[in-house]
């Protein structure tokens, strides 16, 4: 992983424990649909006993959880497949099956509900569904994206900013989504004027 364009103050001095690495991509396929796909990783700084796998050494991945979403453009998961590679007990990857009850469910508002709901508790893997949160919103940023360079490649639109609304004069879903984008912002000013709720400058000039 490269190195942030801005760092953490220096820290005080400390010893490494425990690493968690998390990977997302987003892809179009040649067939029109999109996949996300995720990865999450854990390692420990020691080595620790561990009863299904005799001994996890430093750096040997403690979890290692794939996830591969199809999507269409309307953000409907087509298909899902769910990895286990690595896990502290040989009886989690048998909950992997249970994530197809995804297929057919659209990531949109509320994607998050969606999921607590299907997968409470013992009904599902922890870290999955961690995952899959975190890829409804990397499948806005590639598929939003798509669309907006296929308009520039098109000669459509020459914008390198945020995504223009889907449906002319409709409120675009991720307004409010979060601090830049909240409706009174400037962003949303300059880029939604129709939609912005702000104050106003009303001044005439003088």
């Amino acid at each position: 992983m490269t190195r942030p364009l801005k760092e953490l103050p220096h820290p005080a001095t400390r010893e490494g424990l425990h690493t968690r690495r998390y990977d997302f991509r987003g892809y179009r396929r040649a067939d029109g649909l999109f996949d996300i796909e995720g990865r999450m990783v854990d390692t420990k700084d020691y080595a620790f006993p561990n009863d299904w796998r005799g001994e996890v050494r430093p750096g040997e991945p403690v979890h290692d959880m794939v996830i591969r979403l199809t999507l269409d453009d309307h953000f409907m998961v087509r298909d899902i497949a769910v990895v286990t590679a690595a896990s502290p007990f040989a009886i989690c990857d048998a909950i992997t099956p249970a994530f197809d009850i995804l297929k057919g469910a659209t990531i949109a508002k509320g994607w998050s509900r969606t999921l607590r709901n299907s997968f409470t508790g013992a009904h599902g893997c922890t870290h999955h569904v961690e995952m899959l949160r975190a890829m409804g919103t990397v499948a806005f940023q590639t598929i939003y994206g798509w669309r907006e360079k296929a308009k520039r490649d098109s000669g459509i639109s020459k914008s390198e900013g945020p995504p223009a609304e889907t449906i002319p004069g409709k409120r675009p879903a991720f307004l409010d989504t979060c601090h830049a984008l909240a409706s009174n912002s400037e962003v949303v000013k300059t880029h939604w004027p129709q939609f912005y709720e702000g104050p106003t400058d009303n001044k005439k000039p003088g």
